[in-house]
């Protein structure tokens, strides 16, 4: 019902760090920048809070007046949309997190890989 709030959520907190980041002066290029793994995590939670909203706006448990949520028109559905947000939407958002943690990972140990093999390659 509203489980996508909550990468919505993290998806608004994370793109006002990102914005707000320095920038990082790296005279050697071995590891790509907060600011732009920031951006990475920002575009993965909007573009997935985007598709789960059509998602339920398909299902017409999002409509476009007031409440806007079709659960908060009965307190026993509310109850209901208040655990799907605390289990899956928390799932999704730690989830998607996760999968960019482990991204970052791997963009990094590819970017410290690339100048050995670029040296060894002009030997």
């Amino acid at each position: 019902m509203a489980c996508f709030t909550v990468p919505v959520a993290e998806a608004i907190i994370v793109s006002a760090v990102a914005k707000n980041a320095k920038k990082e002066d790296l005279t050697v290029e071995t590891k790509i920048p907060m600011k732009v793994k920031l951006k990475w995590l920002s575009a993965l939670l909007w573009g997935g809070a985007v598709l789960l909203a059509f998602e339920h706006v398909w299902h017409g448990e999002v409509v476009p007046w007031f409440p806007f949520l079709t659960a908060m028109n009965n307190p026993a559905d509310a109850a209901e949309m208040v655990h799907e947000m605390s289990t899956v939407g928390v799932t999704m958002a730690v989830l998607v997190t996760v999968v960019w943690f482990a991204m970052c990972k791997v963009a990094d140990m590819i970017m410290a890989r690339k100048p050995k093999e670029a040296a060894s390659s002009t030997l």
